[in-house]
């Protein structure tokens, strides 16, 4: 691969590159756009917000400096509160249900400002209620497994986390760009919700469903999707075509960015936001030319509108209606992505040095784990339970929206179901 290394650019051009994307209001600006709010009863934001947060009850907190009791009643509903401010897309969530126009309440930027000034160093807000002796496994240690594990603990029960990568977060940790979660912010994140007390990690190691079962009262699979999906065209396995899922895993745990390697001309394919994530750094890291190609159009991108010209102001092209059919290479080299038009035959040609593949993940099934599947995930009734009794799932593992907040909801209805079952089977 003819590639250049992103220590072409400086140290300090590499900080500012992946330094926070979106600065935080000030003590100022809070005020004044939390008194923007028009405080509307049956707000339509809460019903936006997949947690259920009260919008207006915690902007009011803001316009009268009670901060501290702004970031509590945002907790109290979604303990990811803080990592939800930054990664949500609140442009069609929250932000796009506000009555409010030209332009709409910024509620990610007011829920930041209250979430970053809560004193983390204190004893946890929220205490435990006392110990019933029952205990419950977690597998997955990411914002489904711990808004659970977080849930139940608060109820008294001993929670064990199974979680395979070395560190907590999931995709807070691994898969979201760096410059959204920059500074360590996931595993700050992450030690704020152990802080509770009544959770144990164990990393690293290889669990099956049928122990656990037999092991724990209860069992939560907040596995996210493990697979990474594949092309099968011609050239797939040439270097310089890589995964998106794994780049960017790598670049959020590089000490150093200057040692990644990174192409002059660069082809994501996909339109989620994975594709505009590598899309966005690749232009950070360095690279001078990058093109997304999507199979289908603007409005079937899985990206925001928001996103899409997120790319775009940095410098990404964006290019609908090519479907990849083959790479050439040269020397086993990746030099150029080939894709024919969704609305012609003819084929286009996008030379590049490296490829980034971002057409979505699959749930990984756990063998023999006996769980009915839906649509490739797995299977759950409305309180997240499985097919199997004592089982519950939630997050990215299950049917619907790959959203952070929505994972952290899935955890928190689970952990209620599963203590409301703990308690129903108190003598079993």
């Amino acid at each position: 691969m003819a590639d250049i290394q992103a220590g072409r650019l400086s140290a300090t051009e590499l900080a500012e590159n992946f330094a926070d994307v979106c600065q935080p209001l000030d003590r100022a600006a809070a005020m004044a756009e939390a008194n923007r709010c028009y405080f509307c009863y049956d707000a339509p934001c809460i019903n936006a917000c997949p947690t259920g947060i009260d919008i207006p009850g915690f902007i009011r907190a803001i316009a009268t400096s009670n901060v501290a009791g702004a970031a509590l009643s945002i907790l109290r509903e979604n303990i990811f509160g803080g990592s939800c401010a930054r990664v949500c897309p609140t442009e069609v969530l929250c932000q796009g249900a506000c009555v409010r126009h030209d332009p709409p309440l910024a509620i990610g930027l007011l829920q930041r400002h209250a979430t970053d000034h809560l004193n983390t160093d204190a004893p946890h807000p929220f205490p435990r209620a006392p110990v019933t002796g029952r205990k419950v496994a977690v597998m997955g240690a990411g914002p489904a497994g711990l808004s659970c594990a977080y849930g139940l603990a608060r109820q008294g029960h001993q929670v064990v986390v199974f979680e395979a990568r070395d560190k907590p977060g999931g995709l807070n940790e691994f898969g979201i760009a760096a410059y959204k979660l920059p500074d360590d912010f996931a595993q700050r994140e992450a030690a704020f919700i152990l802080a509770v007390g009544g959770i144990e990690i164990r990393h690293g190691q290889q669990v099956m469903l049928g122990q656990l079962r037999q092991d724990f009262d209860a069992v939560f699979l907040g596995l996210g999707q493990g697979g990474v999906r594949g092309l099968d065209l011609p050239g797939e396995d040439l270097v310089g075509v890589q995964n998106a899922v794994d780049y960017i895993a790598e670049l959020r745990q590089a000490d150093d960015l200057s040692s990644l390697p990174m192409g002059a001309r660069v082809v994501v394919i996909g339109g989620g936001n994975t594709a505009i994530d590598i899309a966005v750094q690749s232009k950070r890291l360095g690279a001078e030319d990058v093109t997304i190609a999507y199979r289908r159009g603007p409005e079937q991108m899985g990206a925001t509108r928001h996103e899409q010209a997120f790319a775009q102001i940095n410098g990404v092209r964006i290019k609908h209606w090519l479907q990849p059919v083959r790479f050439e290479g040269k020397a086993d080299k990746v030099v150029a992505a080939v894709f024919t038009s969704g609305q012609t035959d003819n084929e286009t040609v996008i030379p590049c040095d490296m490829v980034f593949k971002a057409v979505g993940q699959a749930y990984l099934p756990m063998a023999d784990d006996g769980l009915e599947l839906a649509d490739g995930r797995i299977a759950v009734e409305k309180n997240g339970r499985t097919s199997l009794p004592d089982v519950w799932a939630g997050g990215d593992c299950v049917a619907g929206e790959d959203l952070t907040v929505r994972a952290v909801q899935d955890g928190k209805v689970a952990a209620r179901a599963i203590d409301a079952f703990l308690q129903e089977n108190r003598g079993s």
